[in-house]
């Protein structure tokens, strides 16, 4: 009998001596006056639940791990960005595809072909506008010279001003470019004296309308002819001389100037430098260029001081 007991109390140790002994959860790592010390026990309270979790596992007749043997473990959250895309900035230029020689040539060749419509575009509106003119010969001086350039503006006697809005049209002292009725494929250029329906007549050099000396401020050349009489300028004519009166082939020789035939208006003379300026028709040309305006406030060198 004792020997049985002996034998039981041997495989009641056995089994105990197999069983490894519970951790002691109730023990508080801070009673421990070392911060080491505890620390070392928490992490040896863990080693032991570790162990005893995967004894209580084990199979009681073989005594060996079944398939069901976890290993508990930690391990910290790793992040997966590969679906993580940013939102393009809004000043970010996106990238451009690569063109290809045929498209580079290609645009080169738009860019200069939509130039040169434009450049022509503004060439023929400009055309419709004004008119670039140079004098040839003497018949306008002292106001026009020879070699001098104008600016033509072809907007004031135009059909749509004149007749159906009321605008523009000839008035006197005008000096003009036209086609002459005896010679239409020159251009000439004179001042406006008769306007339609006007009596037009010259008396040794001297010029009345409707019987009453004409004041000419612009100061022409006077002449010394006489015209053979009186000429009544038509209503869609004007009666043109020029400011050198005995050198001018005008209307004193051919007669009356259909409207029509009026090219445009003298608006400006832009060379040679001296003679820049506007081209009035109630003064002395001179008197509207810059360089007169400029000798107004500066005073000339040669100007004699006493």
């Amino acid at each position: 009998m004792s020997n049985l007991f002996n034998n039981q109390s041997d495989k009641d140790h056995d089994l105990q001596s197999n069983t490894p002994p519970l951790p002691d959860f109730d023990r508080d790592p801070d009673e421990d006056n070392s911060l080491e010390t505890g620390v070392r026990t928490s992490e040896a309270d863990a080693s032991d639940l570790h162990h005893f979790l995967n004894s209580q596992r084990s199979s009681p007749e073989t005594d060996q791990p079944t398939d069901a043997d976890f290993d508990y473990k930690s391990s910290p959250a790793e992040a997966d960005f590969s679906h993580f895309s940013l939102e393009p900035l809004e000043d970010e230029i996106p990238p451009k595809a690569e063109e290809s020689r045929w498209q580079m040539a290609w645009s080169i060749v738009r860019e200069v072909g939509e130039t040169i419509i434009l450049t022509l575009i503004i060439f023929f509106l400009i055309q419709t506008v004004v008119r670039n003119f140079r004098v040839v010969g003497t018949s306008m001086v002292n106001n026009l010279h020879d070699g001098q350039y104008l600016i033509i503006d072809k907007v004031s006697y135009n059909p749509l001003l004149t007749k159906y809005l009321g605008i523009g049209g000839p008035q006197r002292g005008d000096v003009i470019v036209f086609e002459p009725p005896n010679n239409p494929n020159e251009d000439y250029v004179k001042r406006i004296i008769g306007l339609p329906g006007e009596e037009v007549n010259v008396i040794n050099g001297q010029v009345f309308i409707n019987g009453v000396k004409l004041d000419e401020p612009f100061k022409p050349v006077p002449g010394t002819y006489t015209m053979p009489g009186p000429i009544v300028v038509p209503p869609d004519d004007v009666f043109v001389l020029g400011d050198n009166r005995n050198n001018s082939n005008d209307s004193h020789n051919w007669g009356p100037l259909p409207i029509g035939n009026i090219v445009g208006r003298a608006w400006v003379s832009y060379w040679p430098p001296d003679q820049w300026g506007t081209i009035p028709r109630d003064i002395p040309s001179e008197d509207a260029t810059l360089k007169h305006f400029v000798g107004q406030f500066i005073p000339s060198a040669s100007a004699n001081n006493e």
